[in-house]
């Protein structure tokens, strides 16, 4: 009996110390008061008198053990220091489990839309009746898509349209044609809803500035064309 009576106190101290020792600095106040309560019980096992010294001595044995041994939270995120991945969060600093600020996400990034200032819409389906600035039908259907497509443009963009033709017939010939046809398709795009003051310049090259052999058929057919040059 009296072996169990001197074992009894050395196991439930030592059962109260390892306990404190897994609890945070902060939890001394738990285990001083689990430490009077056992060091009351150990004390009144000798006498009644005993009760309030064991409470005493047990309970503050508990708490100092538990302030030098048990886990602290140095930076005061709420993770013990011993899980703390991040140690020195600054105070007030929403941590996750492992006491680490969440990730920042990305600052989304703001592509800023590239505008091409210079653009040139290349006409070569518009024939025009043969040796004249006439439009025919199927000239005015390619015209309205290009007139829908410019009216897309801001108010502010210039429009310089440029007749070319191939090198068939005489040079001035071929000058006054195209002059009259680059003006031919802009009277009818104004027509057709294409602001008047959006037309800067409207000329014709005639066959100086060819594109492609006028010694073939289809290189002749690539140089008759009307350009709308688009500046933004």
């Amino acid at each position: 009996m009296s072996i169990v009576r001197t074992a009894l106190p050395l196991v439930l101290l030592t059962s109260v110390l390892t306990g404190c020792a897994g609890l945070q600095k902060t939890d001394w106040p738990t285990c001083a008061a689990v430490g009077g309560v056992v060091g009351a019980g150990l004390g009144a096992t000798e006498s009644s008198a005993w009760a309030g010294y064991g409470a005493l001595l047990v309970g503050g044995t508990a708490a100092a053990y538990c302030w030098v041994h048990g886990d602290g939270d140095e930076d005061g995120d709420g993770v013990p220091d011993s899980r703390d991945k991040c140690p020195h969060t600054p105070k007030g600093v929403q941590v996750d489990a492992n006491g680490c600020p969440p990730p920042v996400a990305p600052a989304p990034v703001v592509e800023e839309a590239v505008v091409v200032k210079e653009e040139t819409i290349v006409i070569r389906d518009v024939h025009f009746q043969f040796d004249k600035a006439t439009l025919t039908p199927s000239d005015k259907e390619v015209l309205d898509k290009v007139a829908t497509r410019l009216k897309q443009e801001s108010s502010t963009a210039r429009l310089t349209v440029t007749g070319h033709t191939d090198s068939v017939g005489s040079d001035a010939y071929n000058k006054k044609l195209s002059d009259k046809r680059a003006h031919s398709v802009v009277e009818y795009l104004i027509h057709d809803g294409v602001p008047r003051s959006s037309f800067v310049s409207v000329t014709g090259a005639g066959e100086s500035q060819p594109v492609a052999d006028n010694k073939t058929a289809d290189g002749r057919a690539l140089n008759r064309r009307t350009e709308i040059k688009i500046d933004r």
